[in-house]
């Protein structure tokens, strides 16, 4: 039985692949089904085994931001209210807040995001093109605070190298998180990225553009403050 499992493991590696999310079946609101049905139609995209056309799948070409895990949106809505000029590309696996997402931006008319429900590693390692991202946020991702867990967190030295691989030179990754050693962890791997370059000294000021989320004023209540980290792909 091992040896199959082993064979199995090598024939098809991202099966077993720690994941650093866990698809919850969590509360849906009508609003949110109806718009998550939606997805396909207006600002959905399937990735496939290949490489994706961006400039096609937006309808123009224009600086692309990738986000990672959007929660429920806000956040999104927000900055590509604020940057109409800009591209954004959303990952996240969970419905509710997919749903919540797509009615934000039928609610404010936006054409420049573009929603994606999938692992956001294997979108990055299949169908993102190298050096073609002008940024990317993670924002609140989990930090699985628990010792056996933390083998699924996003944020590794790997990952940094993946991430690297996918941005433009001068492009920027911004992390931010209310779990403080999680936060000093990134901080860390991010420096002993040859590829980055930190835009501050330590912990970065949160940026204007970043609005807080209902998620990290709920944080703030319960005294767990927010560590913004922005380094720069050099």
């Amino acid at each position: 039985m091992r040896g199959k499992m082993d064979n199995e493991r090598t024939q098809n590696p991202q099966q077993w692949r720690v994941r650093s999310f866990v698809r919850r079946t969590g509360r849906i609101t009508k609003r949110q089904q109806a718009a998550y049905q939606r997805l396909p139609d207006f600002f959905g995209i399937k990735p496939g085994t290949e490489r994706l056309s961006l400039a096609s799948s937006f309808g123009r070409e224009a600086p692309l931001t990738l986000e990672i895990g959007f929660g429920m949106g806000e956040s999104t809505a927000a900055i590509a209210e604020r940057y109409p000029e800009k591209n954004y590309l959303a990952i996240e696996v969970h419905p509710a807040g997919i749903g919540n997402l797509v009615a934000l931006l039928e609610e404010k008319k936006l054409s420049n995001v573009r929603i994606i429900e999938h692992d956001a590693i294997e979108v990055l390692e299949n169908a993102i093109p190298d050096s073609t991202l002008s940024a990317i946020h993670i924002y609140f991702p989990d930090p699985w605070p628990k010792k056996r867990h933390r083998k699924r967190r996003l944020i590794k030295p790997k990952t940094a190298c993946l991430f690297c691989q996918k941005l433009k030179l001068g492009g920027y990754i911004h992390v931010a998180t209310d779990w403080q050693e999680y936060a000093e962890e990134i901080l860390v791997i991010f420096q002993n990225e040859s590829q980055l370059s930190n835009t501050a000294t330590g912990f970065a000021k949160r940026p204007a553009w970043r609005p807080q989320t209902k998620f990290e004023q709920k944080a703030e209540r319960a005294d767990r403050h927010s560590f913004d980290i922005i380094f720069e792909r050099q």
